[in-house]
């Protein structure tokens, strides 16, 4: 079976296929955010670049898209009719991919979680379950995010250095007398 578009329009249509900041990872990066949850995107120092972490309380979320990971819902049960050996392998090596960077997540200590692009539909539940990783995944009291462990020791540099200013009390002014 042919493709239905030429080799340009194909590359054009293809091109448009986003890795970050899709649809379904800003719907999800916007329910984490109202329910109170700070994040980092994409930490390139952790296994997989979780889309969202919550460094603070270990927990890794990952958002997938049904059909580019497999999941096994209607649209990830699809396969497409062109190319077949093509695409069979390539959500494999995906879903392979997935559950590697998950085991190396949790060998070191981090929660990870999956929001799938189908269970967006059902805002209710979704927005139960996320409540329900933000309270379970308390803020671990052992872990240091790198990045605010260096604005940390910047700050008390800047403190350290700088003099503080303030008026001199009564009594530290020769010739005054002391207030009683």
């Amino acid at each position: 079976m042919t493709d239905v578009y030429g080799a340009e329009k194909r590359s054009a249509v293809m091109r448009r296929v986003k890795a970050k900041g899709t649809g379904p990872e800003l719907a999800a990066r916007r329910l984490v955010w109202s329910l109170g949850g700070r994040y980092r995107l994409n930490r390139a120092d952790l296994p997989g670049k979780p889309d969202i972490v919550l460094a603070g309380r270990r927990l890794a979320i990952f958002v997938h898209g049904c059909f580019w990971h497999g999941h096994d819902c209607a649209r990830g049960a699809r396969v497409p009719k062109a190319n077949q050996p093509y695409w069979i392998a390539k959500i494999t090596r995906n879903r392979a991919r997935d559950t590697t960077a998950r085991k190396a997540l949790e060998a070191a200590g981090w929660r990870v979680e999956t929001i799938w692009e189908c269970r967006l539909k059902d805002a209710a539940a979704l927005e139960a379950e996320v409540t329900d990783w933000l309270r379970t995944s308390s803020p671990h009291p052992h872990a240091r995010d790198p990045g605010a462990e260096r604005l940390r020791a910047v700050k008390e540099e800047t403190k350290a250095a700088k003099p503080r200013l303030r008026a001199p009390r009564s009594r530290e002014i020769p010739g005054t007398p002391r207030r009683r």
